[in-house]
């Protein structure tokens, strides 16, 4: 995750709130505006997804959390006077609740390929990197994490040779597991080095243009 907030300055208001522009990092549409704390930004670096301070509710709101309409950060963005953010963000359908896909009404058009780069956004920054911040005996990734890069990194070893073993037979399902093994445990790996995904989408973008 890319950030340049460090400016930022909650005490300019009363409320200790400064509001938060959410933009699509692909398309450049603005979804919607929200308004954070000082908790609500550390919690939205950490897990990687958008959290507000609601002012209705009068405490912490992660978008998504009932919907699973999530907003991945890409980029953290403070203005020039440190009072706003701009967030750029991969949203995991509609933001507005309304169904929309933005909350001014606008129509945001993505590509089909992007329905696949949310879920592998999702399975990276909600799913395993639940599992490090909040470790379980009984999780196999939680027992990944605890076991260091070393151990990571020689599973993907381990996976990649599945996969080309697998490719020289004709057994298409069996295939097909290995290589969803191999990304399973690649996302595992960029987790621990801290890399988002789409920082490696990223490149691959750029060696296409």
């Amino acid at each position: 995750m890319n950030d340049n907030f460090s400016t930022i300055d909650f005490d300019k208001s009363t409320d200790g709130l400064v509001p938060v522009i959410i933009q699509d990092v692909h398309t450049d549409k603005v979804l919607m505006l929200g308004y954070m704390n000082k908790e609500a930004l550390e919690k939205t670096k950490t897990e990687g997804t958008v959290t507000f301070f609601s002012r209705s509710k009068q405490r912490l709101w992660t978008k998504g959390e009932t919907s699973g309409n999530f907003l991945f950060i890409n980029e953290i963005i403070a203005d020039c006077d440190g009072d706003t953010l701009l967030i750029k963000a991969t949203p995991a359908g509609p933001t507005c609740h309304t169904g929309s896909d933005t909350c001014f009404g606008e129509k945001n058009s993505q590509d089909a390929r992007m329905g696949e780069a949310i879920f592998l956004n999702y399975l990276q920054k909600k799913v395993i990197r639940e599992r490090k911040i909040n470790p379980s005996e009984e999780s196999y990734t939680s027992s990944l994490f605890k076991r260091g890069i070393n151990k990571i990194a020689q599973k993907v070893g381990e996976e990649a040779v599945e996969v080309v073993i697998e490719a020289k037979d004709d057994d298409v399902d069996l295939f097909k597991n290995e290589v969803s093994d191999l990304l399973f445990h690649l996302l595992v790996l960029l987790e621990e080095k801290n890399i988002d995904l789409d920082e490696v989408i990223d490149v691959l973008r750029s060696r296409h243009q």
